[in-house]
Protein backbone atom coordinates (compact mmCIF):
# COMPACT_ATOMS: atom_id res chain seq x y z
CA UNK A 1 0.00 0.00 0.00
CA UNK A 2 1.39 3.54 -0.25
CA UNK A 3 2.77 4.86 2.48
CA UNK A 4 1.49 8.03 4.72
CA UNK A 5 3.92 10.33 4.25
CA UNK A 6 4.81 11.05 0.59
CA UNK A 7 3.58 12.67 -2.40
CA UNK A 8 -0.77 12.53 -2.92
CA UNK A 9 -1.12 10.17 -0.33
CA UNK A 10 -0.51 12.36 2.50
CA UNK A 11 -3.42 14.90 1.26
CA UNK A 12 -6.19 12.27 0.10
CA UNK A 13 -9.69 12.86 1.12
CA UNK A 14 -9.71 12.26 5.02
CA UNK A 15 -12.42 8.94 4.50
CA UNK A 16 -9.50 7.63 2.29
CA UNK A 17 -6.26 8.78 4.76
CA UNK A 18 -8.80 7.03 7.45
CA UNK A 19 -8.97 3.60 5.71
CA UNK A 20 -5.25 3.79 4.63
CA UNK A 21 -4.16 4.40 8.18
CA UNK A 22 -6.07 1.34 9.28
CA UNK A 23 -4.95 -0.91 7.26
CA UNK A 24 -1.44 0.12 7.64
CA UNK A 25 -2.28 -0.10 11.52
CA UNK A 26 -3.08 -4.00 10.70
CA UNK A 27 -0.27 -4.62 9.03
CA UNK A 28 2.04 -3.46 12.19
CA UNK A 29 -0.36 -5.58 14.32
CA UNK A 30 -0.99 -8.52 12.73
CA UNK A 31 2.66 -9.42 12.75
CA UNK A 32 3.07 -8.48 16.41
CA UNK A 33 -0.14 -10.00 17.87
CA UNK A 34 -0.46 -13.32 15.67
CA UNK A 35 2.67 -14.36 16.61
CA UNK A 36 1.70 -13.71 20.96
CA UNK A 37 -1.77 -15.22 19.93
CA UNK A 38 0.13 -18.25 18.86
CA UNK A 39 1.89 -19.10 21.56
CA UNK A 40 0.80 -21.17 23.33
CA UNK A 41 2.34 -23.16 27.15
CA UNK A 42 1.00 -25.89 29.25
CA UNK A 43 0.83 -26.14 32.99
CA UNK A 44 1.26 -28.58 35.79
CA UNK A 45 -0.90 -31.18 35.86
CA UNK A 46 -3.14 -29.85 38.68
CA UNK A 47 -3.69 -26.28 36.92
CA UNK A 48 -3.80 -28.20 33.39
CA UNK A 49 -6.88 -30.32 35.23
CA UNK A 50 -9.01 -26.77 35.95
CA UNK A 51 -7.92 -25.13 32.83
CA UNK A 52 -9.72 -28.13 30.91
CA UNK A 53 -13.38 -27.01 32.63
CA UNK A 54 -12.86 -23.40 31.42
CA UNK A 55 -14.79 -21.84 28.30
CA UNK A 56 -12.35 -22.81 24.96
CA UNK A 57 -11.50 -18.74 24.96
CA UNK A 58 -10.73 -18.51 28.05
CA UNK A 59 -8.26 -21.83 28.13
CA UNK A 60 -6.84 -20.41 25.17
CA UNK A 61 -5.87 -16.90 26.01
CA UNK A 62 -4.43 -18.28 29.24
CA UNK A 63 -2.21 -20.51 27.08
CA UNK A 64 -1.38 -17.64 24.75
CA UNK A 65 1.43 -15.10 24.92
CA UNK A 66 -0.58 -12.05 25.21
CA UNK A 67 -0.72 -13.24 28.65
CA UNK A 68 2.84 -11.61 29.15
CA UNK A 69 1.18 -7.98 28.95
CA UNK A 70 0.12 -9.14 32.45
CA UNK A 71 2.17 -11.54 34.30
CA UNK A 72 6.01 -11.47 31.79
CA UNK A 73 7.30 -14.21 34.09
CA UNK A 74 5.82 -17.76 33.10
CA UNK A 75 6.94 -19.15 36.75
CA UNK A 76 4.77 -16.68 37.49
CA UNK A 77 1.96 -17.27 36.31
CA UNK A 78 2.11 -20.78 36.98
CA UNK A 79 2.30 -20.19 41.27
CA UNK A 80 -0.54 -17.70 40.66
CA UNK A 81 -2.83 -20.23 38.75
CA UNK A 82 -2.15 -22.82 41.59
CA UNK A 83 -4.67 -23.55 44.02
CA UNK A 84 -7.81 -21.39 41.80
CA UNK A 85 -10.30 -23.15 40.89
CA UNK A 86 -12.48 -22.94 38.15
CA UNK A 87 -14.09 -20.00 39.44
CA UNK A 88 -11.34 -17.97 40.27
CA UNK A 89 -9.49 -18.82 37.15
CA UNK A 90 -12.43 -17.93 35.00
CA UNK A 91 -12.84 -14.21 36.29
CA UNK A 92 -8.99 -14.32 36.29
CA UNK A 93 -8.90 -14.80 32.79
CA UNK A 94 -12.05 -12.94 32.13
CA UNK A 95 -10.65 -10.05 33.65
CA UNK A 96 -7.20 -9.99 31.07
CA UNK A 97 -9.22 -10.07 27.80
CA UNK A 98 -11.08 -7.43 29.00
CA UNK A 99 -8.15 -5.06 29.45
CA UNK A 100 -7.04 -6.21 26.34
CA UNK A 101 -10.36 -6.11 24.73
CA UNK A 102 -10.57 -2.22 26.23
CA UNK A 103 -6.83 -1.39 24.75
CA UNK A 104 -7.88 -1.98 21.14
CA UNK A 105 -9.03 1.17 18.64
CA UNK A 106 -12.60 1.53 19.16
CA UNK A 107 -14.31 3.00 15.50
CA UNK A 108 -16.98 4.70 17.55
CA UNK A 109 -14.60 6.68 20.05
CA UNK A 110 -11.03 7.01 19.02
CA UNK A 111 -9.19 9.01 15.99
CA UNK A 112 -7.56 6.63 13.86
CA UNK A 113 -5.35 10.11 12.89
CA UNK A 114 -5.20 13.31 14.24
CA UNK A 115 -7.43 16.21 11.53
CA UNK A 116 -5.49 18.68 9.93
CA UNK A 117 -6.92 22.31 8.90
CA UNK A 118 -6.34 22.17 5.66
CA UNK A 119 -7.93 26.00 4.83
CA UNK A 120 -5.08 27.23 7.12
CA UNK A 121 -3.70 29.67 4.51
CA UNK A 122 0.42 28.68 6.10
CA UNK A 123 -0.27 25.00 6.05
CA UNK A 124 2.47 24.15 4.21
CA UNK A 125 4.36 27.74 5.00
CA UNK A 126 6.83 25.65 7.81
CA UNK A 127 8.85 23.91 4.76
CA UNK A 128 8.56 26.46 2.26
CA UNK A 129 11.47 27.46 0.53
CA UNK A 130 12.93 30.95 0.77
CA UNK A 131 12.12 32.22 -2.84
CA UNK A 132 15.63 33.44 -4.10
CA UNK A 133 14.24 37.06 -5.23
CA UNK A 134 14.87 37.49 -1.33
CA UNK A 135 18.10 36.74 -1.44
CA UNK A 136 21.04 38.80 -3.40
CA UNK A 137 22.29 37.58 -6.57
CA UNK A 138 25.24 34.73 -5.94
CA UNK A 139 26.54 32.46 -8.10
CA UNK A 140 25.84 28.79 -6.84
CA UNK A 141 28.32 26.84 -5.07
CA UNK A 142 29.36 26.80 -1.15
CA UNK A 143 30.23 29.30 0.84
CA UNK A 144 32.51 29.75 4.06
CA UNK A 145 30.42 31.80 7.24
CA UNK A 146 34.14 31.98 9.25
CA UNK A 147 35.62 35.66 9.67
CA UNK A 148 38.87 34.83 10.10
CA UNK A 149 41.62 33.42 8.33
CA UNK A 150 42.61 30.21 10.68
CA UNK A 151 38.64 29.69 10.98
CA UNK A 152 38.46 30.84 14.06
CA UNK A 153 34.95 32.52 14.89
CA UNK A 154 31.93 33.46 12.42
CA UNK A 155 29.13 31.11 12.60
CA UNK A 156 29.81 27.35 14.04
CA UNK A 157 29.16 24.42 11.26
CA UNK A 158 29.85 20.77 11.01
CA UNK A 159 33.24 20.43 11.45
CA UNK A 160 34.21 24.10 10.31
CA UNK A 161 32.87 23.50 7.04
CA UNK A 162 31.66 25.93 3.95
CA UNK A 163 27.63 26.25 3.93
CA UNK A 164 25.16 25.10 1.15
CA UNK A 165 21.97 26.00 0.87
CA UNK A 166 20.49 25.02 -2.37
CA UNK A 167 20.75 21.44 -4.61
CA UNK A 168 22.46 23.91 -7.11
CA UNK A 169 24.92 25.04 -4.42
CA UNK A 170 25.69 20.88 -4.20
CA UNK A 171 26.00 20.38 -7.94
CA UNK A 172 28.17 23.70 -8.66
CA UNK A 173 30.39 22.60 -5.80
CA UNK A 174 30.61 19.09 -7.03
CA UNK A 175 29.97 18.31 -3.14
CA UNK A 176 30.67 14.68 -2.04
CA UNK A 177 29.34 14.58 1.61
CA UNK A 178 26.41 16.99 2.76
CA UNK A 179 26.10 17.11 6.49
CA UNK A 180 22.71 18.09 7.24
CA UNK A 181 20.52 18.30 10.36
CA UNK A 182 17.57 16.78 11.15
CA UNK A 183 16.21 18.63 14.64
CA UNK A 184 13.19 15.97 15.35
CA UNK A 185 12.24 14.41 18.54
CA UNK A 186 8.88 13.66 18.62
CA UNK A 187 9.33 9.62 17.67
CA UNK A 188 10.96 9.47 21.24
CA UNK A 189 9.52 9.44 24.71
CA UNK A 190 12.14 11.89 26.13
CA UNK A 191 13.40 15.24 24.84
CA UNK A 192 16.14 16.39 23.57
CA UNK A 193 17.69 15.17 20.88
CA UNK A 194 16.70 17.93 18.58
CA UNK A 195 19.66 19.74 19.49
CA UNK A 196 21.75 17.10 18.58
CA UNK A 197 22.74 19.22 15.63
CA UNK A 198 23.41 21.75 17.57
CA UNK A 199 25.71 20.14 20.06
CA UNK A 200 27.32 18.46 17.13
CA UNK A 201 28.66 22.15 15.16
CA UNK A 202 29.71 23.80 18.80
CA UNK A 203 31.70 20.66 19.45
CA UNK A 204 33.91 22.32 16.98
CA UNK A 205 35.38 19.17 16.00
CA UNK A 206 37.49 19.81 12.46
CA UNK A 207 37.75 17.51 9.79
CA UNK A 208 41.50 17.43 9.59
CA UNK A 209 44.12 14.99 9.51
CA UNK A 210 43.36 11.00 10.35
CA UNK A 211 46.46 9.70 12.20
CA UNK A 212 45.32 6.21 11.32
CA UNK A 213 44.83 6.28 7.78
CA UNK A 214 47.17 9.63 7.30
CA UNK A 215 44.24 10.91 5.29
CA UNK A 216 42.36 14.74 5.71
CA UNK A 217 38.69 14.28 4.46
CA UNK A 218 38.51 18.11 4.21
CA UNK A 219 41.43 17.93 1.83
CA UNK A 220 39.96 14.71 -0.15
CA UNK A 221 36.65 15.07 -0.16
CA UNK A 222 34.28 18.39 -0.84
CA UNK A 223 31.98 18.85 2.14
CA UNK A 224 29.99 21.70 3.54
CA UNK A 225 27.02 21.92 6.10
CA UNK A 226 23.90 21.67 4.44
CA UNK A 227 22.18 23.37 7.54
CA UNK A 228 19.06 21.97 9.00
CA UNK A 229 15.36 20.40 7.59
CA UNK A 230 13.07 22.07 8.74
CA UNK A 231 10.42 20.59 11.31
CA UNK A 232 6.68 20.69 11.85
CA UNK A 233 6.95 20.70 15.59
CA UNK A 234 3.16 19.56 16.21
CA UNK A 235 3.69 16.55 13.82
CA UNK A 236 6.05 14.29 13.43
CA UNK A 237 4.54 12.25 10.39
CA UNK A 238 4.53 15.81 8.56
CA UNK A 239 8.21 16.52 9.48
CA UNK A 240 9.07 13.15 8.33
CA UNK A 241 7.98 13.60 5.12
CA UNK A 242 9.94 16.79 4.48
CA UNK A 243 13.03 14.94 5.63
CA UNK A 244 12.48 12.19 3.22
CA UNK A 245 12.41 15.03 0.57
CA UNK A 246 15.31 16.77 1.69
CA UNK A 247 17.40 13.31 1.78
CA UNK A 248 15.87 12.44 -1.60
CA UNK A 249 17.29 16.06 -3.05
CA UNK A 250 20.87 15.73 -1.44
CA UNK A 251 21.45 12.30 -3.02
CA UNK A 252 19.97 13.23 -6.53
CA UNK A 253 22.91 15.80 -6.59
CA UNK A 254 25.41 12.98 -6.08
CA UNK A 255 26.52 14.36 -3.03
CA UNK A 256 26.72 11.60 0.46
CA UNK A 257 23.84 12.95 3.15
CA UNK A 258 25.20 12.61 6.59
CA UNK A 259 22.10 13.42 8.72
CA UNK A 260 22.62 14.62 12.47
CA UNK A 261 19.51 13.85 14.50
CA UNK A 262 16.76 13.65 15.88
CA UNK A 263 15.74 10.77 17.01
CA UNK A 264 16.03 7.47 15.37
CA UNK A 265 12.44 7.23 14.13
CA UNK A 266 14.14 9.78 11.27
CA UNK A 267 15.53 5.82 9.87
CA UNK A 268 12.28 5.29 8.27
CA UNK A 269 12.44 8.86 6.75
CA UNK A 270 16.41 8.88 5.84
CA UNK A 271 16.54 5.45 4.42
CA UNK A 272 13.71 6.07 2.24
CA UNK A 273 14.97 9.02 1.11
CA UNK A 274 17.89 7.46 -0.31
CA UNK A 275 15.75 4.57 -1.78
CA UNK A 276 13.81 6.64 -3.46
CA UNK A 277 16.77 7.65 -5.57
CA UNK A 278 19.02 4.41 -5.29
CA UNK A 279 16.06 2.44 -5.88
CA UNK A 280 14.11 -0.15 -3.89
CA UNK A 281 14.28 -4.70 -3.74
CA UNK A 282 13.82 -4.86 -7.51
CA UNK A 283 11.28 -7.90 -8.52
CA UNK A 284 13.73 -10.52 -9.04
CA UNK A 285 14.08 -9.94 -5.04
CA UNK A 286 17.68 -8.93 -5.23
CA UNK A 287 18.50 -5.89 -2.87
CA UNK A 288 19.78 -2.33 -3.64
CA UNK A 289 20.68 -1.00 -0.12
CA UNK A 290 22.24 -2.73 2.86
CA UNK A 291 21.59 -1.00 5.80
CA UNK A 292 24.28 -1.61 9.02
CA UNK A 293 22.07 -0.29 12.08
CA UNK A 294 24.08 0.15 15.41
CA UNK A 295 22.05 0.16 18.21
CA UNK A 296 21.42 -1.28 22.09
CA UNK A 297 17.83 -1.49 20.56
CA UNK A 298 16.70 -3.97 17.74
CA UNK A 299 13.61 -0.87 16.49
CA UNK A 300 11.85 -3.19 15.20
CA UNK A 301 8.90 -3.38 17.11
CA UNK A 302 5.55 -4.10 15.33
CA UNK A 303 2.76 -3.51 17.22
CA UNK A 304 2.55 0.20 18.49
CA UNK A 305 0.05 2.79 18.20
CA UNK A 306 2.40 5.05 16.37
CA UNK A 307 2.67 4.23 12.66
CA UNK A 308 6.27 6.27 13.43
CA UNK A 309 8.22 6.17 16.69
CA UNK A 310 12.01 5.23 17.68
CA UNK A 311 10.97 1.96 18.22
CA UNK A 312 10.02 0.60 15.12
CA UNK A 313 11.56 2.46 12.12
CA UNK A 314 12.95 -1.02 10.53
CA UNK A 315 9.74 -2.85 10.88
CA UNK A 316 8.26 -0.13 8.40
CA UNK A 317 11.43 -0.12 6.30
CA UNK A 318 10.48 -4.00 5.83
CA UNK A 319 6.72 -3.74 5.81
CA UNK A 320 6.45 -0.94 2.91
CA UNK A 321 9.47 -2.95 0.54
CA UNK A 322 12.30 -0.32 0.79
CA UNK A 323 15.20 -2.71 2.25
CA UNK A 324 14.74 -6.71 2.43
CA UNK A 325 15.23 -7.97 6.09
CA UNK A 326 18.42 -9.78 4.62
CA UNK A 327 19.79 -6.88 4.16
CA UNK A 328 19.48 -5.61 7.55
CA UNK A 329 22.78 -6.46 9.47
CA UNK A 330 22.67 -5.48 13.13
CA UNK A 331 25.35 -4.56 15.94
CA UNK A 332 25.60 -4.23 19.36
CA UNK A 333 21.85 -5.34 20.46
CA UNK A 334 21.62 -5.33 24.02
CA UNK A 335 18.27 -4.05 25.78
CA UNK A 336 15.87 -6.00 27.41
CA UNK A 337 14.39 -7.01 24.33
CA UNK A 338 13.40 -8.58 21.82
CA UNK A 339 11.42 -11.21 23.37
CA UNK A 340 11.34 -14.86 21.50
CA UNK A 341 8.68 -14.12 18.96
CA UNK A 342 10.49 -11.07 17.81
CA UNK A 343 13.48 -12.81 17.59
CA UNK A 344 11.98 -15.77 15.50
CA UNK A 345 10.56 -12.87 12.92
CA UNK A 346 13.98 -11.46 12.75
CA UNK A 347 15.22 -14.90 11.68
CA UNK A 348 12.61 -15.05 9.16
CA UNK A 349 12.98 -12.16 7.78
CA UNK A 350 17.03 -12.52 7.43
CA UNK A 351 18.54 -10.61 9.57
CA UNK A 352 21.86 -10.98 10.69
CA UNK A 353 22.19 -9.67 14.01
CA UNK A 354 25.15 -8.84 16.22
CA UNK A 355 24.32 -8.65 19.79
CA UNK A 356 26.71 -7.94 22.87
CA UNK A 357 25.71 -11.35 24.01
CA UNK A 358 27.61 -12.61 20.89
CA UNK A 359 31.00 -9.99 21.77
CA UNK A 360 31.13 -12.11 25.12
CA UNK A 361 30.76 -15.38 23.60
CA UNK A 362 33.04 -15.23 20.73
CA UNK A 363 34.87 -11.97 20.99
CA UNK A 364 34.55 -8.84 19.12
CA UNK A 365 37.49 -9.29 16.59
CA UNK A 366 35.44 -12.18 15.16
CA UNK A 367 31.91 -9.75 15.72
CA UNK A 368 33.61 -7.27 13.31
CA UNK A 369 35.03 -10.09 10.60
CA UNK A 370 31.48 -10.76 10.68
CA UNK A 371 29.49 -7.77 10.13
CA UNK A 372 32.76 -6.91 7.92
CA UNK A 373 32.08 -9.80 5.39
CA UNK A 374 28.49 -9.53 5.78
CA UNK A 375 27.97 -5.71 4.60
CA UNK A 376 30.45 -6.65 1.27
CA UNK A 377 29.04 -9.69 0.53
CA UNK A 378 26.07 -9.34 -2.06
CA UNK A 379 27.91 -5.90 -3.46
CA UNK A 380 25.35 -3.22 -2.42
CA UNK A 381 25.48 0.21 -1.61
CA UNK A 382 25.48 0.43 2.15
CA UNK A 383 23.54 3.27 4.54
CA UNK A 384 25.03 3.13 8.29
CA UNK A 385 22.55 3.85 10.83
CA UNK A 386 24.04 4.79 14.07
CA UNK A 387 21.98 5.15 17.25
CA UNK A 388 24.94 6.62 19.79
CA UNK A 389 23.29 4.56 22.68
CA UNK A 390 25.09 1.62 21.09
CA UNK A 391 28.30 2.80 22.91
CA UNK A 392 28.99 2.17 26.43
CA UNK A 393 27.33 5.11 29.14
CA UNK A 394 31.20 5.67 29.88
CA UNK A 395 31.50 7.16 26.38
CA UNK A 396 27.73 8.27 25.45
CA UNK A 397 25.92 10.06 28.83
CA UNK A 398 23.83 12.25 26.56
CA UNK A 399 21.31 10.34 24.85
CA UNK A 400 17.88 9.71 25.77
CA UNK A 401 17.61 6.11 26.51
CA UNK A 402 21.49 4.53 27.61
CA UNK A 403 21.88 1.16 28.26
CA UNK A 404 25.44 0.22 30.05
CA UNK A 405 27.33 -3.02 29.08
CA UNK A 406 27.97 -1.44 25.88
CA UNK A 407 30.60 -1.04 22.98
CA UNK A 408 33.70 1.19 23.42
CA UNK A 409 34.88 3.99 21.36
CA UNK A 410 38.13 1.66 20.53
CA UNK A 411 35.98 -0.71 19.30
CA UNK A 412 33.47 1.06 16.99
CA UNK A 413 36.13 3.52 15.53
CA UNK A 414 37.77 1.15 13.13
CA UNK A 415 34.72 -0.99 12.29
CA UNK A 416 33.07 2.12 11.38
CA UNK A 417 35.83 3.37 9.44
CA UNK A 418 36.62 0.27 7.62
CA UNK A 419 32.71 0.20 6.68
CA UNK A 420 33.34 3.60 4.78
CA UNK A 421 36.33 2.83 3.08
CA UNK A 422 35.19 -1.25 2.21
CA UNK A 423 31.74 -0.08 0.93
CA UNK A 424 30.10 1.82 -1.21
CA UNK A 425 28.57 3.95 1.61
CA UNK A 426 25.03 6.03 -0.42
CA UNK A 427 24.17 7.16 3.18
CA UNK A 428 25.00 7.79 7.15
CA UNK A 429 22.78 8.97 10.11
CA UNK A 430 24.23 9.58 13.69
CA UNK A 431 20.61 9.49 15.80
CA UNK A 432 20.14 10.10 19.59
CA UNK A 433 22.48 12.56 20.48
CA UNK A 434 21.37 14.68 23.74
CA UNK A 435 23.66 17.06 24.70
CA UNK A 436 21.75 18.24 27.50
CA UNK A 437 22.40 15.33 29.34
CA UNK A 438 25.92 15.87 29.30
CA UNK A 439 27.58 19.01 30.57
CA UNK A 440 31.05 17.24 30.05
CA UNK A 441 30.44 17.38 25.89
CA UNK A 442 31.87 14.02 26.01
CA UNK A 443 28.71 12.55 24.09
CA UNK A 444 29.16 15.59 21.77
CA UNK A 445 32.44 15.53 21.26
CA UNK A 446 32.79 11.10 20.69
CA UNK A 447 29.40 11.60 17.99
CA UNK A 448 31.92 13.79 15.66
CA UNK A 449 34.79 11.62 16.22
CA UNK A 450 32.33 8.96 14.98
CA UNK A 451 31.15 10.76 11.90
CA UNK A 452 35.15 11.95 11.17
CA UNK A 453 35.80 8.20 11.17
CA UNK A 454 33.68 7.49 8.66
CA UNK A 455 34.76 10.59 6.70
CA UNK A 456 38.28 9.53 6.81
CA UNK A 457 36.84 6.17 5.78
CA UNK A 458 35.62 7.67 2.94
CA UNK A 459 38.70 9.76 1.83
CA UNK A 460 40.60 6.39 1.90
CA UNK A 461 38.07 5.08 -0.11
CA UNK A 462 38.42 8.10 -2.74
CA UNK A 463 41.69 7.93 -2.42
CA UNK A 464 42.05 4.55 -4.37
CA UNK A 465 43.01 2.71 -1.62
CA UNK A 466 41.37 -0.76 -2.04
CA UNK A 467 43.22 -2.80 0.73
CA UNK A 468 41.39 -3.98 3.56
CA UNK A 469 41.79 -2.59 6.75
CA UNK A 470 44.20 0.43 5.66
CA UNK A 471 46.31 1.35 8.05
CA UNK A 472 49.27 4.25 7.18
CA UNK A 473 52.56 2.71 7.23
CA UNK A 474 54.48 5.88 8.59
CA UNK A 475 51.63 5.53 11.83
CA UNK A 476 51.50 1.99 12.35
CA UNK A 477 54.68 1.43 14.71
CA UNK A 478 55.37 -2.30 13.89
CA UNK A 479 55.99 -1.14 9.96
CA UNK A 480 58.84 1.23 10.80
CA UNK A 481 62.64 -0.58 9.79
CA UNK A 482 64.60 -1.43 12.37
CA UNK A 483 67.18 1.49 13.71
CA UNK A 484 70.87 1.14 11.84
CA UNK A 485 73.07 0.05 14.79
CA UNK A 486 76.00 2.68 15.37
Amino acid sequence: MPHLLKGKTLFMPSRHRTAAAIAFAATLLLGGLATAQQSTRTFSPAVESVLTTLPAEQSAFLRSGAVRSFVPVEADLERRLSGMNATQMGAFAAAMMSAVEAGKFNAKTDMPSIPLNIEAKGFNSWKVKRPKGLDPERAPGPFALDRYVQGRGGIPTFFGLPVALTPEDLVAGKVDVAIVGAPLNMGSGTRGAHLGPTAMRTARQGAGNDMYTMTSPRAVLNMVDYGDIAVDNMSTERSMGHVREMVAEITRTGAIPFVIGGDHSLAYSDIAGVTDVHGKPGKDGKGKITVIHFDSHYDAGRGRAHLIDHGQPVYRLISEGHVRGRDYIQVGLRAQGPDLETFEWMREQGFRYHTMVEVEKSGWNLVLKRVLDEAKANGNKVFVSFDVDVLDTAFIVGTGTPVPAGLTMREVVPLIRRICAETELVGFELVELDGTMDPTYKSAQNSAYIVHACLAGLAVRRSGIREEHYLSPVSSEWDRPAPKKR
